[in-house]
């Protein structure tokens, strides 16, 4: 089975792993993806991820969920904005706050994949992967 917009099969996985309160959830393993992991472990929306050698050649990637106390998710909210039939590209002074600061925009800039706050400081505007909040 091929994936048509395999950023967007990540956040499913992950809101779905997420709601059904399991510890780690597993993907196929991507740069993206990759990029995508480290922004979320720098901002403590996971605890960690790592790459899994599994039986195939393809390397899999294992995210690690965080949970507060009382077993409430770090992560209430992921929702991809641009999809591969519709690209949303953003300039340095129109990045979005994602819930008045609380929330994340993750941009993909020509220096490479970043927050939103990230991008605004350094000048840069880019594809408008998704929110995280």
């Amino acid at each position: 089975m091929t994936i048509s917009d395999p950023i967007a099969d990540m956040l499913t996985r992950i809101r779905n792993a997420v709601m059904a309160r399991h510890d780690s959830v597993l993907m196929s393993s991507s740069k993206m993806r990759m990029a995508i992991a480290k922004i979320l472990k720098e901002e403590g929306f996971i605890k960690d991820f790592e790459l899994v050698k599994g039986k195939t050649a393809q390397k899999t990637l294992k995210i690690y969920l965080r949970y507060q106390e009382r077993n409430q998710s770090m992560l209430t909210g992921l929702e991809r904005i641009s999809k591969p039939g519709l690209r949303i590209y953003v300039e340095k002074k129109e990045i979005p706050r994602v819930y008045g600061g609380l929330g994340i925009a993750i941009v993909s800039t020509p220096k490479g994949l970043m927050t939103g706050h990230k991008a605004w400081k350094q000048g840069v505007g880019g594809e408008l992967i998704c929110y995280v909040w």
